[in-house]
């Protein structure tokens, strides 16, 4: 380790630097030698690194954001060559270099913060062994050394001997008690981190290998830290803690500001952004504005999170324009929804589907009062009423018959079936 903070030692002097400015700051409020003083001194180096890392954030937000635009084209390439995963990777990098994507990009602040880290590691070591380095000096170094953190000295370490610790004031096990609790808060904020990032901010509809990497380091990185910080003096730790917990809350800003496409964090910004227009009947906000422009410029291609809050809006009465705004509609639910329902017919009785059925004329149907007629052997005007029925059968607008025979028999006005033979008196 101190051979590769050696590598960071042309940036140790401004490292140095920034920490004497912030600790002359805070000795005045809580006195030169406290722990507060120093602690507080690293935390704002923390906090004015991170700040100074803002626009490589950005680019990596941006980044992000390419690779997931990404999405539909690298799982178009994963069901086209899902028995062949060399060439599915080969055509995986061929996409990203056409489109100029890193996927790596997520990396690129803790790299940034590198030779911070280890520049500040130097600067700690050489205040634990009574070295002076870069612009503190002797007075500086011993007010360091006199400093402790909840009990344990700024530059002890866990695997620091006995005898070490109480040269600088301490006893071994309040450095070890110190050094493991921030050892594990260190690796458990840089789990939890990771573990939000998968969970709630990841397009699990598409499975890609920066996926599989981001999986990965989600459980290394803590094992990582912790095996590394039982050789990290408190100091550096105080360091590391600080800055998990910066991106901690700032991964969570941008989740819920700024969420992946089709992430479950899209759907519960969605959702409350929905509740939002509801009760103000506006979309309030640039950054909302543009959100729901994009939402809409996106057209077929959105995906289940926007679809669904199109519908959700056309169901509250509302329609998303093309400039991010909404307006009162009362159309768009059955545009949201794909046109109007088909009604489905009322289900009728068997008594009502039989007088249906007989009231429908040109049927073989019509005939039967004729029938019933002829059966009882009544007089000739009747029978001759029962010859005008299907003629005016005929006159009004008739249903297709079922066959040609019983159209010609409806139309001769015979019944169907063997006919009886006339009654005497009738010849």
């Amino acid at each position: 380790m101190d051979t590769i903070a050696s590598l960071f030692s042309f940036i140790t002097t401004p490292v140095s630097w920034v920490i004497v400015q912030f600790h002359r700051l805070y000795g005045a409020i809580f006195g030169p030698d406290t722990g507060w003083a120093w602690g507080l001194s690293i935390v704002s180096l923390v906090v004015l690194i991170r700040i100074c890392l803002i626009p490589l954030f950005v680019k990596q937000i941006k980044s992000t954001r390419n690779m997931q635009a990404l999405q539909p084209k690298m799982k178009a390439i994963q069901e086209r060559y899902k028995n062949d995963k060399q060439r599915q990777s080969e055509e995986m990098m061929k996409l990203y270099k056409e489109t100029g994507t890193n996927p790596l990009s997520s990396c690129l602040p803790i790299l940034a913060q590198s030779p911070f880290f280890f520049a500040l590691y130097h600067v700690l070591s050489g205040i634990a062994s009574g070295k002076t380095i870069g612009v503190i000096n002797q007075p500086l170094l011993e007010s360091a050394q006199k400093a402790h953190i909840m009990g344990a000295p700024l530059a002890a370490k866990f695997t620091d001997s006995a005898s070490k610790v109480e040269s600088l004031g301490a006893t071994l096990t309040d450095v070890r008690v110190v050094t493991a609790i921030m050892i594990v808060l260190m690796s458990a904020s840089q789990f939890f981190t990771q573990r939000q990032l998968m969970t709630k901010n990841v397009d699990l509809s598409v499975k890609t290998p920066f996926m599989q990497q981001q999986k990965m380091l989600m459980y290394v990185f803590p094992v990582m830290f912790a095996v590394m910080g039982i050789n990290f003096p408190v100091g550096v730790l105080v360091y590391w803690l600080t800055t998990n917990v910066w991106t901690m809350g700032q991964q969570m800003y941008v989740i819920n500001q700024n969420p992946t496409p089709g992430s479950k964090a899209q759907a519960s910004y969605l959702e409350r952004l929905s509740k939002s227009i509801a009760a103000h009947s506006d979309v309030r906000g640039k950054r909302r504005r543009a959100v729901v422009q994009a939402i809409v410029a996106k057209g077929p291609d959105r995906n289940d999170n926007e679809r669904k809050f199109i519908t959700g809006l056309a169901k509250q009465g509302f329609a998303a324009q093309a400039d991010g705004s909404v307006v009162k509609s009362e159309t768009t639910v059955a545009e949201a929804e794909g046109g109007p329902k088909r009604q489905q017919p009322k289900r009728q009785t068997k008594a009502q589907r039989q007088s249906g059925a007989a009231a429908q004329p040109g049927t073989a149907d019509a005939e039967e009062p004729a029938k019933t007629s002829l059966d009882k052997g009544t007089s000739d005007e009747d029978s001759g009423a029962k010859q005008d029925a299907p003629q005016d059968a005929k006159s009004k607008p008739a249903a297709k018959p079922a066959s040609g025979t019983a159209r010609s028999k409806a139309q001769s006005g015979q019944r169907k079936g063997q006919q009886r033979p006339k009654h005497p008196s009738k010849k």
